[in-house]
C-alpha cells in the first residue's frame, strides 16, 4: 500500500515517460527491416546505410550531455517535446530521401537528436526524480521494461508495409507511431513540476554544470562503468544493424528478422524488470559485468553455428533478456554517485561511451562485410571486447575502492 500510495500521484508521469521511449527506441531498434530493399532501391551499400545509422548514433551520444543540460536549464518538457518534432521530421525526410544525403540527414542527424532528447537518458532522469529512493531502481527497470514494448508493434508493422509496399511505406509507418510521441512527452513533462528528492553527503547538489562535470570525471566507479558501455553498445548496435543482412544472406524467410527484434523486445521486458528489480538489492555495477558477459557467451554460442528459426529466435530472447536491463543499472548507478538534479547529463556522458561503441558496432561492422564478405571478424571482436569488458565491470565492483563523497 505504501508503494502504491508514492506511485499513484506520479503515474501519468511515469506512463508518458514510458510511451514516449517505447515509441522512440521501437521505432530506432526496427530500422535494420529497410535495409535489404533500401540499398538495392537506391543504390547504396550495405556500409552506406551502417554509416547513417552510425552517425545517428553519433548525434545522440554527443548530443545527450547537452539535453540533460538544457532540461535542467528550461525543463524537461521543452525538451522532450522538441526531441518528438525532430522524430517527426527526421522520419519524413527518411521516406523521402533519394540518395545518401537524404538518409544520412533524415535517418541520421535528426533522428539522433531527437533520441537525445527523448530516449532513455532523458526518460530514466524523469523516473528518477518522481520516487525515493527505495523504489527508484525498480521503477528504472519498469520504465525500461515497457519501453522496449515499442518494437513488438514497430517491427512486425515495418516488416509488412516494406514487404507490401516498400521500404518508404515501413517509414511512414513509423512517423505514424511516432506522432503518438508528441502527447506523451507533454505529459511527462509534468515532472518539471515536482521538487527534487534532498541529496546525500556523497552526492551533488545545487552546483553548477561545470562542477557536477568536474565531480563526474574524477570519481573513478563512473568511469569504469563509461568504458565497459562503450562495449555494450558496439554489440548491440551490430546485432540491430546487421541481424536482418545476416539472415538474409543466409537464406532465412525475411520475416524471421521482424520475429527476432520482436522477441528481442519481449524479452527484454522481462529482463529489464528482473534487472531493475536485482539492481535494488545487489550491486548494480556488477550486474552491470555479468550481463557483458553472459551477452559475449551468447553472441559466440549464435555465430559460431550456422543460424536456424530456432537457434535465431532462442538467441534473440535470451539476448533480448539481456538487452536494455543494462538502463535502470546504468541510471540508478548514476543516481546514488551524484544524486538526480545532473543525473540526465551526466548519465548522458556515459551514453556518449555507449554510442561510440554503437558508432563502430554498426559501421564497422559494415566495412568489415563489405570488405570480407563475411560477420565472422566482427562478431569475433564484439565477443572478445565483451569478456573483458565485464571481467573488468565485475572485478573492479567488488575488490575496487568504495565512491568517494562528491566535491561540490
Amino acid at each position: 500500500m505504501t508503494v502504491l500510495k508514492e506511485l499513484r500521484p506520479v503515474m501519468p508521469i511515469l506512463i508518458g515517460a514510458s510511451v514516449m521511449l517505447s515509441l522512440g527506441m521501437g521505432v530506432r531498434q526496427s530500422f535494420g527491416l529497410v535495409m535489404p530493399s533500401l540499398t538495392r532501391d537506391i543504390a547504396l551499400t550495405v556500409s552506406d546505410f551502417a554509416l547513417a545509422m552510425s552517425v545517428q548514433n553519433l548525434a545522440w551520444g554527443f548530443l545527450q550531455p547537452v539535453a540533460g543540460a538544457l532540461a535542467v536549464r528550461v525543463g524537461f518538457r521543452p525538451v522532450m517535446m522538441a526531441g518528438s518534432a525532430l522524430y517527426i521530421a527526421g522520419l519524413a525526410l527518411f521516406a523521402m530521401a533519394g540518395g545518401m544525403t537524404g538518409v544520412m540527414l533524415g535517418g541520421g542527424v535528426l533522428i539522433g537528436l531527437a533520441l537525445a532528447c527523448t530516449a532513455s537518458a532523458i526518460s530514466l532522469a524523469v523516473g528518477s526524480r518522481t520516487v525515493s529512493g527505495p523504489l527508484r531502481s525498480f521503477v528504472l527497470g519498469a520504465i525500461t521494461a515497457t519501453g522496449s514494448l515499442g518494437a513488438l508493434l514497430a517491427a512486425p508493422l515495418g516488416q509488412m508495409l516494406t514487404a507490401d509496399l516498400g521500404w518508404r511505406a515501413g517509414i511512414v509507418g513509423f512517423l505514424v507511431l511516432v506522432v503518438g510521441m508528441l502527447p506523451a512527452a507533454w505529459i511527462a513533462g509534468r515532472v518539471d513540476k515536482l521538487s527534487l528528492p534532498p541529496t546525500t553527503a556523497t552526492q551533488i547538489g545545487n552546483v553548477s554544470a561545470r562542477t557536477a562535470l568536474v565531480s563526474a570525471s574524477r570519481s573513478l566507479p563512473f568511469l569504469v562503468m563509461t568504458t565497459a558501455y562503450f562495449v555494450c553498445g558496439m554489440q548491440l548496435l551490430f546485432i540491430t544493424t546487421h541481424l536482418p543482412s545476416y539472415l538474409a544472406i543466409c537464406g532465412m524467410d525475411p520475416t524471421l528478422s521482424a520475429e527476432a527484434l520482436g522477441a528481442i523486445a519481449l524479452f527484454n521486458v522481462f529482463g529489464s524488470l528482473f534487472f531493475g528489480w536485482a539492481g535494488g538489492r545487489w550491486s548494480k555495477l556488477a550486474l552491470l559485468g555479468g550481463i557483458y558477459i553472459a551477452r559475449s557467451i551468447v553472441l559466440a554460442a549464435y555465430f559460431f553455428f550456422p543460424p536456424t528459426p530456432l537457434s535465431t529466435l532462442v538467441f534473440a530472447s535470451i539476448m533480448g533478456f539481456l538487452w536494455l536491463g543494462v538502463g535502470p543499472l546504468v541510471a540508478g548507478s548514476v543516481a546514488e554517485m551524484f544524486g538526480v538534479r545532473w543525473q540526465a547529463m551526466i548519465q548522458g556522458v556515459a551514453f556518449m561511451s555507449h554510442q561510440v561503441g554503437s558508432f563502430l558496432g554498426a559501421f564497422g561492422g559494415g566495412l568489415i562485410f563489405d570488405a570480407m564478405g563475411s560477420y565472422d571478424l566482427a562478431w569475433r571482436l564484439g565477443v572478445g571486447m565483451g569478456l573483458v569488458a565485464g571481467i573488468v565491470q565485475v572485478s573492479f565492483a567488488l575488490l575496487g575502492p568504495p565512491p568517494k563523497p562528491a566535491t561540490a
